[in-house]
């Protein structure tokens, strides 16, 4: 009994360890907060070399071999006592350790050596947008979309329905089939290839909305677009489309409904026009009957972004206007004749 009570205590103290060891480490030093995100790009590889990356070794009883260098340009490094430089880029820290172990043999007898990567030079990623916190991030292991955007303190209230990735940088090491390595849309060099992805697929853990991000991605989370509502209306105000779409029974619902006086068979929609901007004057008009839509004779509209929907005042018919005349004579007669015979108080 003891030797299982024995075992389960330092199982717990080792896995505290290790998620103390890969806790995230935040910089204060930049105008965005910056994110450490520790341990490896490939966990059956290690942190893979690049270009721009500072490497120290040293070697154990032999301080004349010791040196630091920098992978140049072309994914190499100099090494003290040999002319030709050897490809340091793609390998992680053993492998290259192995390829100096075996050129420091040709003057040593069984050299120890140790390696260290002492400068990452990989470019950060980046999430900005209708995020709460927006945020730079180192990335040195596997790291995912739902892993930024928790890094960020999650989606605001405006987010819309879509998240635009972009790859600056192509994956390093990327064969040509690498599904990381994303391709441009044109032949134009300039372009940045990018991916969209839906907020509904990655809330509902769809594997493929839950890309890999990379070294030197952007990341853009989408402002909700928005159309107004106005007229007779319970709340007249703006609402933002979210992810899937909204209807206009649904935004007329958001905003309490319509009013006693709601001209609801004919409800226009002022939609822009192809290609138009939201200050634009020129809209297409639809025209909407509510009565319809409720009984399902006619189908519900799907809002657009800048969609304005007016809800006109339905007109007084000619029963309705004389009877409020009438009303309103009678009452007028009811004050003048109060006024001029005095009140009454009846117990």
């Amino acid at each position: 009994m003891k030797n299982i009570f024995l075992s389960l205590v330092i199982f717990s103290i080792f896995s505290t360890g290790l998620m103390s060891a890969q806790s995230p480490v935040v910089a204060s030093t930049q105008k965005a907060p910056v994110i450490n995100v520790p341990a490896v790009m490939e966990p059956s590889r290690g942190y893979m070399i690049g270009p721009g990356d500072d490497i120290s070794v040293k070697v154990l009883g032999e301080d004349q071999y010791n040196f630091t260098a920098t992978v140049n340009e072309d994914g190499k490094i100099e090494v003290p006592f040999f002319e030709t430089p050897i490809v340091a880029v793609c390998k992680n820290e053993r492998e290259l350790r192995t390829d100096i172990t075996k050129l420091l043999a040709v003057y040593l007898v069984n050299p120890q050596l140790s390696i260290q990567t002492t400068k990452k030079s990989r470019p950060q990623a980046t999430i900005y947008g209708e995020v709460n916190l927006q945020k730079v991030i180192d990335i040195e292991r596997r790291f995912t979309l739902v892993e930024a955007i928790a890094l960020a303190g999650g989606l605001r209230e405006e987010a819309g329905g879509m998240i635009e990735v972009f790859r600056t940088h192509p994956p390093m090491c990327a064969s040509a089939d690498d599904e990381n390595n994303w391709k441009r849309e044109s032949d134009d060099p300039t372009e940045i290839p990018s991916r969209i992805y839906n907020i509904a697929d990655i809330r509902l853990g769809k594997e493929d909305a839950n890309p890999v991000i990379l070294p030197g991605d952007v990341i853009q989370v989408q402002r909700a677009f928005p159309a107004h509502i106005t007229g007779e209306v319970i709340a007249p105000q703006g609402i933002l489309l979210k992810s899937g779409g909204t209807t206009l029974t649904e935004a007329l619902a958001k905003i309490s409904g319509t009013t006693g006086t709601a001209k609801t068979k004919e409800i226009k929609i002022y939609r822009l026009k192809h290609g138009s901007t939201p200050a634009s004057k020129e809209r297409d008009v639809l025209v909407a009957n509510l009565e319809l839509i409720k009984d399902g004779k006619e189908k519900d509209i799907m809002l657009q972004p800048y969609d304005i929907i007016q809800v006109d005042k339905t007109k007084k018919s000619m029963a309705m206007t004389i009877l409020e005349f009438a009303v309103g004579a009678g009452k007028a007669a009811v004050t003048a004749a109060a006024n001029s015979t005095g009140y009454r108080v009846i117990y």
